[in-house]
């Protein structure tokens, strides 16, 4: 048995940090999980707790469940956590969760390829509109070049080797289908209860998910993002990289806004399953905030395989023809003759919940916190981002 970790309850001697310290839930990485400790914690004497696995169980849940003051008695919840979002972070935490001894339940939007208001599926962005099904794409793209470089090793083809798109899509939409179906038994085998529904938060400790109520000790907010298309004119006719990764047919000749990392994978998948491809971006390179090599070399090699670059052209609006085809204009001009027009121009949160990031806030002053408009309160809702547990308020 792998020997107990030990922490010592810190001695706070400053008055600011101690109020700090008893109005914000700590929290304490172990192993991969974090565990939250009371605000009470301040009033317990220096000693010395043991966290073993062994001891976890009852240390976790039994702590929490004591009254701020200890004169209101406990109170009883449907579930110790309740998760909002079954993508990577949400199925993770709260597999932990559920293997710490935890009550836990998570609720997530019915699957679909493509996100919405009332859609979206147990996996998430990276396995259903993200990550796997781009590099599906990036596998099918990459034989084009590979037929070509064939040649020169002596292979020859009787005739063009043709690219069929629903055939992609087809196999595409059946491996999604098992990764999710995968990440459902995930959540099975660690007892966490699936709700399927929209979730959300009624106060603190409540959750409504389709018109029914659960009541949850805390709640993580776990929803992600969705792509972000600018409001210029015509900005309805544009798609966004969840509609890439699941048209109908194959682009034409697409038109591609942003100088990103994800728009540049688009422009190389399309291109390499012999669309014509453009990339407008704002500024002068791509690939803003990297190594300057790296950035002209990129855009040198795609150039020479095809893609076309429109720099310092920001989009001022899209037309729509009467044959439907589309027009791009921008600063400079207007390209037309376009079958699609994609924005790769960032993601937004997918919630309507006011979140604040608080790095190393608990080495802030809370004067400081104050002059920053963040409410230091006692809300138990928690929030995935950058491995922080993250206090929220809800918007009135």
């Amino acid at each position: 048995m792998a020997a107990a970790t030990s922490l010592t309850t810190p001695k706070l001697s400053s008055p600011t940090l101690q109020s700090l310290y008893r109005n914000f839930p700590i929290a304490i990485p172990f192993y991969s999980s974090f565990l939250f400790l009371p605000k009470t914690l301040s009033s317990i004497p220096p000693r010395r707790l043991s966290l073993s696995p062994s001891h976890l169980h009852r240390r976790l849940f039994t702590v929490r469940s004591d009254s701020d003051n200890g004169a209101e008695p406990a109170r009883r919840y449907d579930f110790d956590l309740f998760t909002i979002g079954a993508g990577s972070g949400g199925v993770r935490a709260s597999r932990f969760a559920a293997n710490f001894g935890a009550s836990v339940a998570i609720c997530e939007l019915p699957f679909s390829t493509i996100s919405s208001e009332t859609t979206g599926g147990v996996g998430g962005t990276c396995v259903l509109r993200g990550c796997v099904p781009k590099k599906l794409l990036v596998y099918s793209s990459k034989y084009s070049h590979e037929f070509e470089e064939s040649n020169g090793f002596g292979w020859k083809y009787e005739i063009e080797p043709k690219h069929d798109w629903s055939t992609l899509m087809a196999n595409k939409n059946a491996e999604l289908q098992r990764l999710t179906g995968i990440y459902k038994n995930i959540l099975k085998n660690a007892n966490v209860t699936l709700i399927e529904g929209r979730g959300k938060i009624v106060d603190p400790h409540t959750v409504d998910v389709d018109g029914k109520i659960y009541s949850a000790r805390h709640i993580l907010i776990s929803v992600g993002g969705r792509p972000f298309i600018p409001e210029i004119p015509g900005s309805e006719y544009a798609i966004d990289s969840d509609a890439a990764l699941d048209l109908p047919s194959k682009p034409e000749k697409i038109a591609i806004v942003g100088g990103g990392y994800i728009a540049l994978e688009f422009a190389g998948i399309f291109n390499g399953l012999k669309s014509e491809v453009h990339v407008f971006i704002r500024q002068k390179k791509v690939l803003r905030g990297f190594d300057e090599e790296i950035r002209d070399f990129v855009a040198e090699q795609m150039s020479l395989r095809g893609i076309e670059f429109h720099t310092e052209e920001p989009p001022q609006a899209i037309i729509k023809a009467a044959d439907g085809s589309l027009s791009l204009k921008t600063n400079k001009g207007t390209v037309e003759g376009f079958s699609h027009i994609m924005f790769a121009t960032g993601r937004r949160p997918n919630t309507t919940v006011q979140t604040f990031f608080f790095p190393l806030i608990l080495w802030l002053p809370l004067a400081t916190l104050r002059y920053l408009g963040i409410l230091i309160n006692d809300c138990d809702i928690k929030a995935v981002g950058l491995n922080l547990c993250i206090p929220v308020r809800t918007e009135n």
